[in-house]
């Protein structure tokens, strides 16, 4: 007797029954469902130590920026505030870096991985973030988070003493890296969007890695919430609050948008070119010149300041909490100070993105929306729809996942009605970036001195 013949795929269908008996084939095997019920579990744990390591990074920062220069008589920080702290920041990052396992986590200017965390990588992951982020780093959360789920994930799934494999290490990195991912967007949705261009696959293995991390980020989300109006703590969770409605677009809108997304997707890439090169500079000593380019940082804080006669905060941090004020009230910035803070906020994070620890999201939003702001006056152009076509251009051109760009920007804007203005402005800054030389390979990770690598442990897909 033969073996049976594979199921027919039927007329016209191509590829397509084979691909969903597949997914099936997946979805009814034991060891996946095993996986898809850990997820679940994961994402309570995950959630909240990444609950508490945002509320600790956010009453840090709120510390350092707002009540001990309130204590010491200024209203707002001092010129020269952030050279102390970005000069501690530094050091601490740089002797990461050199001497314990991971290096502190990937550096940035290599973009957004899903990858790479073992626990005992973690320890230094969250050490470089607490060093850097609230100590005036222009970064963001995202990255450490990332690290902190999949890590915190895979450290679960050992104690448990489950047996392991390349594809439960893949599927449970993604899930707990998706349950961390939600709580700083307050979405899991973005949580899976993102990852699901951050991963880079498709066909069945998509779905076989986004449904543990769909079902671990909206777990996740639940617990986060909830835990978060119990406690009545703030972890700066990303949120806008603009100063009119949503408004309906009309032919100008949409025909600005396309030189903005065009024009910072050009802006942009030298930031970006730039961010690799000093990342190939610290390499060649990572604690003296991971210093040097702190301090550089704080300089452009400091010069901003200066100039200006605004707080140095609005160059220095991710933006998080300026983007908002700029959202609320976009009138309270002049045009100088909007120029100021786009040419030395992109200096800054240039220099951030290449030597300290964190993620590019945050920032991104915040240069996208000054740009925004600075062009509303426009014939024709309004601010919403400005800063709209600026956001989705700056994530699009910067994190190169265009449908991340456009789901993080709807759902900021509370909305709908801008829609088709970030899918045109994200479209055009992705294809803009990916059409420009790249000019510097992307860096690799810096490896500890003496940091033994989780060498039999996969890197999740």
């Amino acid at each position: 007797m033969t073996e049976p013949s594979a199921r027919p795929a039927g007329p016209g269908s191509g590829q397509q029954p084979q691909e969903a008996d597949r997914l099936r084939d997946i979805l009814r095997t034991p060891r996946y469902l095993k996986v898809l019920a850990f997820a679940a579990f994961t994402g309570v744990p995950v959630s909240l130590m990444a609950f508490w390591f945002l509320v600790g990074l956010h009453e840090l920062e709120r510390v350092l920026w707002a009540d001990l220069p309130h204590g010491l008589g200024w209203e707002d920080p001092p010129w020269w505030w952030p050279f102390p702290l970005l000069l501690l920041a530094g050091t601490v990052v740089g002797l990461v870096a050199a001497h314990l396992p991971g290096a502190g986590g990937h550096v940035p200017a290599a973009g957004l991985h899903t990858g790479g965390t073992s626990p005992v990588t973690l320890p230094g992951v969250l050490l470089a973030a607490a060093a850097s982020l609230p100590f005036g780093a222009v970064l963001g959360p995202e990255a450490p988070l990332i690290a902190l789920g999949g890590g915190l994930a895979l450290l679960f799934h050992d104690l448990t003493r489950a047996p392991a494999t390349p594809q439960s290490n893949a599927l449970l990195g993604a899930a707990g890296a998706a349950a961390a991912i939600a709580a700083i967007f307050g979405n899991p949705l973005v949580a899976a969007v993102l990852l699901i261009e951050v991963a880079g696959v498709g066909g069945p293995q998509l779905f076989a890695v986004m449904l543990p991390a769909l079902l671990s980020s909206g777990v996740g989300a639940l617990v986060f919430t909830g835990f978060g109006r119990w406690t009545g703590l703030q972890t700066g969770s990303l949120g806008l609050e603009l100063p009119t409605p949503l408004p309906r677009l009309d032919a100008a809108d949409v025909l600005w948008t396309l030189p903005i997304a065009l024009v910072l997707a050009l802006l942009l890439h030298p930031v970006l070119t730039a961010a690799r090169r000093v990342a190939a500079y610290v390499a060649g000593g990572v604690l003296r010149r991971t210093v040097l380019c702190a301090v550089a940082a704080a300089s452009c804080a400091a010069l901003y300041a200066l100039i200006t006669g605004r707080t140095p905060a609005d160059v220095a941090l991710s933006g998080q909490t300026a983007l908002g004020r700029l959202a609320a009230d976009p009138h309270a910035w002049g045009v100088g100070a909007l120029v100021a803070v786009l040419l030395l906020k992109g200096t800054a994070y240039a220099l951030c993105l290449g030597s300290l620890r964190g993620g590019p999201v945050f920032p991104a939003l915040f240069l996208g929306t000054a740009a925004g702001v600075l062009l509303a006056p426009l014939p024709g152009l309004g601010l919403v729809p400005a800063m709209t076509a600026g956001m989705a251009a700056a994530t699009a051109a910067t994190l190169r996942l265009p449908v991340s760009s456009v789901v993080l920007v709807v759902l900021l804007l509370g909305g709908s009605a801008m829609m088709p203005l970030a899918i045109l402005a994200a479209v055009i800054a992705f294809i803009t970036t990916e059409l420009l030389p790249t000019g510097t390979a992307p860096p690799p990770a810096p490896r500890a001195e003496h940091a033994q690598a989780d060498a039999d442990r996969p890197e999740p897909v």
